[in-house]
């Protein structure tokens, strides 16, 4: 089983130059040891799935043009895909090194023009299945409104996939100014924070007690970070876009990969990742005042005997 991980100090600035030595992995309390590790400078495999929906069309222009931070962030020798999806996954182009080929295959793609189902939990839980081959630190980045038209047995499908899938998840919601449209003839709310990470724990249900189609996406997306130690970003203006693609960049150079042996009972296992501090005594993300902030996945369906 592998588990990305980021650390940050406190000042959230990423930690570089540790060692295998430096992770403790806890497996529903019991410690497991690290089996295989990848430090940061290790090259990332990175799959960009695309919302390509009519409504995604018409705001499109205010992320595609910031996205060329999110290519020139990675490593050179870091390789990125690109699938679209609407009603289903449609890969553009197989994972390469060459970043101006994925803008290039960005900018050409081929928005939907007209009504139909928008599959983004069958979509997400495809490109997982693609990607379960591949080797070393992986990552999926989401470009998405969240929006999803099937029932919520899919989504209960993709939390089990996810739980089972070692990559970490980054979305980016778009959307933006559909959401303003609809909340300026609501009860004004408290504004949205544009980027989070979490370490923490998550909800299993994507419905967050919400009939709203737009907060039942938002809950999604930040329970798939979650769950992965991943992150999920909500831009609420074109401002926003290139800061948060510079963010993920910069998240996906500088994780480690911590790889131990999984428990075999089809259970679900909570993890906790800790990092040694100065004085060698584990420095977990739950203390009041840590030495380091650890994302990492929140744990992970356990296969058969």
């Amino acid at each position: 089983m592998k588990i990305e991980t980021s650390v940050l100090d406190k000042q959230g600035d990423f930690v570089d130059g540790l060692a295998q030595s430096d992770f403790h992995v806890l497996d529903g309390g019991v410690e497991r040891p690290v089996a295989f590790f990848a430090p940061v400078n290790a090259p990332a495999q990175i799959l960009v799935l695309l919302e390509t929906s009519p409504a995604v069309y018409l705001i499109h222009n205010q992320h595609l043009a910031a996205a060329y931070a999110l290519a020139e962030g990675l490593a050179a020798d870091d390789e990125v895909a690109l699938v679209t999806y609407d009603q289903s996954p449609k890969a553009v182009l197989p994972f390469t090194s060459d970043k101006s080929a994925f803008l290039t295959a960005l900018d050409k793609a081929e928005y939907t023009i007209g009504m139909g189902d928008l599959n983004f939990y069958d979509s997400a839980s495809a490109v997982l299945d693609w990607i379960a081959s591949v080797p070393g630190k992986k990552a999926l980045v989401l470009i998405t409104t969240g929006l999803d038209s099937s029932s919520p047995a899919r989504w209960d499908a993709l939390v089990q996939k996810v739980r089972r899938a070692d990559v970490v998840i980054f979305s980016v919601e778009l959307g933006g100014p559909l959401r303003a449209e609809q909340d300026a003839s609501k009860k004004p709310k408290q504004k949205k924070s544009a980027s989070a990470r979490s370490n923490g724990s998550t909800e299993t249900s994507a419905e967050a007690k919400s009939t709203d189609p737009f907060a039942v996406a938002d809950q999604a997306l930040r329970n798939l970070a979650a769950m992965t130690g991943g992150g999920a970003y909500f831009p609420e203006s074109e401002q926003d876009f290139l800061p948060i693609y510079r963010e993920i960049a910069s998240a996906l150079r500088h994780q480690y990969v911590l790889g131990i042996a999984p428990a075999h009972d089809n259970q679900f296992h909570t993890l906790a990742v800790e990092v040694l501090g100065s004085s060698s005594q584990p420095s977990p993300a739950q203390t009041k005042h840590p030495k380091y902030r650890v994302f990492a996945r929140a744990g992970y369906l356990a296969p058969g005997p």
